[in-house]
């Protein structure tokens, strides 16, 4: 059913809010939400716009869409050295993507802003105490002493967010992500030989069509297209990158949300008209526990103009996803919905299909996005959270076999992962398997997370390999054996 009732950015507030904040003191929270309301748009609308035209190349099967970061971002990761090696990861994999399937990669972070996250639980045991579960820096501290909400975060987590987005343009406007340099983003992190081979591998091969190029006199640095339609300003010194984190505080998203001109474009007939923007990223998407059709999420996201995702689980009924659809998208737009799948291993070929085959019923415009992440995730017998590599690759394989089965596609990957590095420049170890074979005993060494288990570095550009391998064999009409994608776990040749 398409909802009727006409929106405003507090609309939301009619309706009942899922993993809501409390905050003890009324008056602070709201002199914070008041400030935050003055403060400058962390995006600008043609950003925006601009996302909205590359999703609906991705939606064309034009682009892939690499949706990658952290679980949830702390404070006191906003470091130079934490924020270079996150980009640098970025940008490795979606050139490992770009070299296998020879299409764009569309670029968004979980980062700038992925501050809070959900909880199965109000509260948390911690040694013989209960204490109230932690929500995410810009809600509350991880030490169990500073468990109670503080509205002064929200105003952190805004500084922290624009820190962050500065640091990434900064980067990105000086020759960090060009093309003449890849491996500096990777390979004096890579400790697995056959990784540093395979890229290796592929920036000789770029080294080589660069050359070319200069040779038969090409301009690198020539635009393209507009601003708006997704044009460059030289394509192989700069890169598109935008931010994304998890809609959940919809008070502090409220204040930040600004009505603009939609600004002109060639691609939307709706130039010029105002329209409502949440300016605290470019993507939103609401989670798995937050999209209850009758709730605050749904209610907020229907009336912003970003593109956002939906996160798809088993708890999802297929006629309910339809619902959600027509709430979310009336007018069925193209590149303004990412549907994310986030089954688990044994689980998506249970509910992946029938979901496939009633949006496509339905008619409705949406990108196929695999998270094979939050659906796989164990306890180790030393009682840490982690995911094994190869339960990971296995989701992944399904949804790829599964969306060609259904004459479907996958659009894209969502992953967390990290290019952090220790003081001693080695990755970090959460998740277990990968190329370099990390076991349950090694878990310890490098935890860093304070919520979920990432994929390190060398894991990460594993999983781009495989993606990338599946597509440069499909293009080149190869052939698979069996009706299922294989993978091979690593000791050897990497295939999807």
């Amino acid at each position: 059913m398409a909802q009727t009732d006409a929106w405003t950015p507090s609309s939301w507030q009619a309706k009942p809010a899922a993993q809501d904040v409390r905050y003890p003191d009324v008056e602070k929270h709201a002199q914070v939400l008041s400030k935050i309301k003055t403060l400058p748009p962390l995006v600008t609308p043609s950003e925006v716009e601009r996302l909205r035209h590359q999703l609906s190349l991705v939606q064309k099967n034009e682009a892939f869409l690499l949706h990658a970061g952290d679980c949830a971002e702390s404070f006191d990761a906003c470091t130079h050295e934490n924020i270079s090696a996150k980009i640098g990861l970025i940008l490795s994999f979606s050139l490992i993507l770009i070299w296998g399937a020879r299409l764009p990669v569309v670029r968004i972070g979980r980062i700038a802003g992925q501050y809070a996250k959900p909880r199965s639980s109000s509260t948390e045991k911690i040694g013989d105490r209960e204490v109230m579960s932690f929500r995410g820096d810009n809600v509350n501290g991880f030490n169990p002493d500073d468990r109670t909400p503080d509205p002064e975060r929200l105003l952190s987590a805004y500084f922290h967010s624009t820190t962050t987005l500065n640091h990434i343009r900064a980067l990105l406007t000086s020759g960090f992500g060009s093309l003449h340099h890849p491996r500096d983003w990777s390979l004096s992190h890579v400790r697995s030989p056959s990784l540093r081979k395979e890229f290796e591998a592929i920036s000789e091969g770029l080294d080589d069509a660069l050359e070319f190029t200069r040779t038969i006199g090409l301009d690198s640095g020539r635009e393209s297209l507009s601003y708006e339609r997704g044009g460059g300003r030289g394509v192989l010194g700069e890169v598109d990158f935008y931010t994304s984190h998890e809609g959940l505080l919809l008070d502090y998203e409220e204040a930040l949300t600004r009505q603009f001109p939609i600004p002109g474009s060639s691609a939307s007939s709706k130039s010029g008209i105002p329209a409502f923007y949440n300016t605290s990223a470019h993507f939103l998407w609401v989670g798995d526990r937050t999209r209850q059709l009758d709730g605050a999420h749904v209610e907020y996201f229907r009336g912003i103009r970003n593109p956002i995702g939906i996160k798809v689980g088993p708890s999802m009924a297929a006629d309910e996803l339809v619902s959600l659809l027509d709430v979310v998208n009336p007018d069925r737009e193209s590149g303004r919905v990412t549907l994310i799948t986030r089954y688990g291993a044994g689980k998506i070929d249970i509910y992946l299909a029938s979901h496939i085959r009633a949006v496509q019923k339905s008619l409705h415009p949406v990108i196929w996005v695999c998270d094979p992440m939050h659906g796989n995730t164990l306890t180790s017998s030393s009682g840490l959270k982690t995911r094994n590599f190869g339960t990971i690759i296995s989701e992944l394989t399904s949804c790829l076999r599964i969306h060609a089965e259904c004459g479907s596609r996958l659009g894209g990957v969502s992953l967390e992962f990290t290019g952090e590095l220790n003081e001693e420049g080695f990755s970090v170890t959460e998740c277990l398997g990968g190329s370099m074979e990390l076991s349950e005993e090694q878990l310890g060494l490098r935890y860093q997370s304070f919520c979920d288990p990432r994929l390190n570095f060398e894991q990460s550009l594993d999983v781009a390999f495989l993606i990338s391998n599946h597509f440069k064999n499909q293009r080149r009409g190869l052939k698979q054996a069996g009706s299922d994608v294989l993978y091979s776990e690593l000791g050897g040749k990497r295939s999807i």
